[in-house]
């Protein structure tokens, strides 16, 4: 099976760290995330990832190389300017089968090999990894109609959400919907898929995650990864 990895991002949100190295390269324990990640997927049966790379490509490549290493194929495919999230799909070849695609910059215990099963049991053209967020509101919420008339008057709600984590799996037929080298992300992608009346599915994960975007979060998993290394990695 196959996976792409997008690792062209700048993490300008991790700044100063990804002054010097790729956001993927900041280390986790013993090794860079991107490393966790695809430890991870290669215990999925994953074969072949291609890593999209654009900012700082030459550090990654240094690092992971032809992948043989980690006992992958690892390939990499160049970005001449920014394309959004989806949009470095369109230079990938060989997507002939249900691959993966997640973010170079995220911490999860979750199954790759589970959610793939889920996948293509759906028949569906996508399926996105969920993860459950509440977000409290500190103020009172006015509600108001048209006229300004106050509708509703809630003090410091919770608002309950799925979120994406940054992991999906796809058919290769997505990449029709997918322009040459046009910028796209996948909210839009997702968007046209529901448009075209395409069937796509959330894939609902209650265990950990962690999106590395932000100093804090990073700070947070750092400290957390130790503790839920034999899971992540399945390690003694």
């Amino acid at each position: 099976m196959k996976a792409v990895i997008l690792a062209g991002g700048k993490g300008t949100r991790l700044a100063p760290y990804t002054k010097i190295l790729p956001k993927p390269l900041l280390p986790i324990g013993d090794m860079p995330i991107l490393e966790v990640l695809l430890r991870q997927m290669k215990r999925s049966g994953v074969g072949e990832v291609i890593l999209t790379v654009g900012h700082m490509a030459q550090l990654l490549q240094l690092f992971f190389q032809n992948g043989e290493r980690l006992g992958l194929k690892i390939r990499y495919s160049f970005e001449d300017q920014p394309l959004g999230t989806a949009g470095p799909l369109s230079l990938v070849d060989g997507l002939d089968d249900t691959f993966l695609v997640a973010n170079g910059d995220i911490l999860t215990t979750l199954d790759f090999a589970d959610l793939v099963s889920v996948h293509r049991r759906s028949g569906a053209m996508a399926t996105i990894a969920m993860h459950s967020r509440t977000v409290k509101i500190d103020l009172g919420v006015i509600q108001l109609d048209d006229a300004d008339q106050i509708t509703d008057y809630i003090e410091k709600p919770s608002y309950h959400y799925h979120v994406s984590m940054g992991i999906y799996v796809f058919e290769p037929r997505v990449l029709t919907y997918i322009s040459l080298k046009q910028y796209l992300d996948f909210p839009d992608l997702v968007l046209r898929l529901i448009e075209a009346g395409e069937k796509v599915k959330g894939y609902r994960y209650d265990g950990y995650w962690q999106d590395l975007g932000r100093p804090d979060d990073y700070e947070q998993a750092v400290q957390e990864f130790e503790a839920l290394r034999p899971q992540i990695l399945g390690l003694d």
